[in-house]
């Protein structure tokens, strides 16, 4: 297994940030993990720590749990990043919160770390110009949920130095998932693809053609897909796919256009798994 940074950081805590968390920790690295407070801090360690004793009781880790969550800190503090090799930007799907969540944190830290954004649709080189050493930034687009997802979407910015390329491959290897490397391009390989999908998965629902079940069902029995479209966009979020459709309707068109099912569901509260209803019912 390749080798993983000594320390790592990881801006944001929510399930993405969490999860990016747990796969460090369990390839070995030091983890630090920054919330706005204290409490979002205390929320971010409890998922963590949840997710570490399933991998424990899987068998997944060789190491205790406790000597696991030893290697995880968490703070509302992010001078607490300055001696981090790699941090992880998780923030929500905000353009303009991680061009200055960005910006502030590059200051912090030592001139050959490397700073990563997990964004799925912002373009890197945009959210690169806010930075004085663009060349040490790159996309690293994890899956949700990231313990069960076997890929890493690499993404380059037209600034971003092949070794450090090179070195993100070998991380997201030591980590246990495959990397795929892609340029800037308005919703890079993955969300380009996934979002034309789920879109066209709601539109169909919206029209009447099947029931979201069946609409899913063709999909999983007959083109082999893990999981269907529509239970999909239940599992990363209504209002995560509508920002990135409107991020990739804007830089591509129409065929991006969210449906107003899509928007009247983010509107009434209905954004999937997190919320308790989605296109299906979710329970705890």
């Amino acid at each position: 297994m390749s080798a993983v940074p000594a320390e790592i950081g990881v801006l944001g805590g929510g399930r993405m940030g969490a999860g990016i968390a747990h796969a460090f920790l369990l390839a070995g690295s030091r983890v630090t993990i920054v919330e706005r407070d204290a409490a979002a801090a205390d929320r971010a360690r409890g998922a963590v720590e949840a997710y570490v004793a399933r991998s424990v009781e899987r068998g997944a880790t060789e190491r205790s749990a406790d000597e696991l969550t030893a290697m995880l800190s968490v703070s509302s503090d992010r001078t607490a990043l300055a001696v981090c090799e790699l941090v992880v930007e998780a923030l929500p799907e905000d353009r303009s919160v991680k061009l200055r969540m960005l910006g502030d944190t590059e200051t912090l830290l030592h001139p050959d770390a490397v700073l990563a954004t997990n964004t799925s649709s912002i373009s890197i080189d945009a959210l690169a110009g806010g930075l004085a050493r663009p060349q040490r930034f790159l996309g690293l687009h994890f899956f949700n949920p990231v313990p069960a997802s076997a890929l890493v979407e690499i993404v380059t910015g037209e600034a971003t130095d092949p070794t450090v390329v090179a070195a993100a491959r070998g991380w997201v290897e030591g980590i246990g998932k495959t990397p795929i490397v892609v340029r800037d391009r308005p919703g890079f390989a993955s969300s380009r693809l996934g979002v034309a999908l789920g879109l066209e998965a709601i539109r169909m629902l919206e029209e009447g053609v099947a029931d979201a079940a069946d609409i899913d069902a063709a999909m999983v029995l007959g083109y082999r897909h893990p999981v269907g479209p529509l239970r999909t966009t239940d599992l990363v979020g209504l209002d995560v796919r509508l920002g990135i459709a409107e991020e990739l309707h804007a830089e591509l068109g129409e065929r991006f256009a969210p449906p107003d099912l899509l928007r009247r569901m983010v509107a009434d509260g209905h954004l999937g798994r997190k919320s308790g209803r989605g296109f299906y019912e979710w329970s705890e």
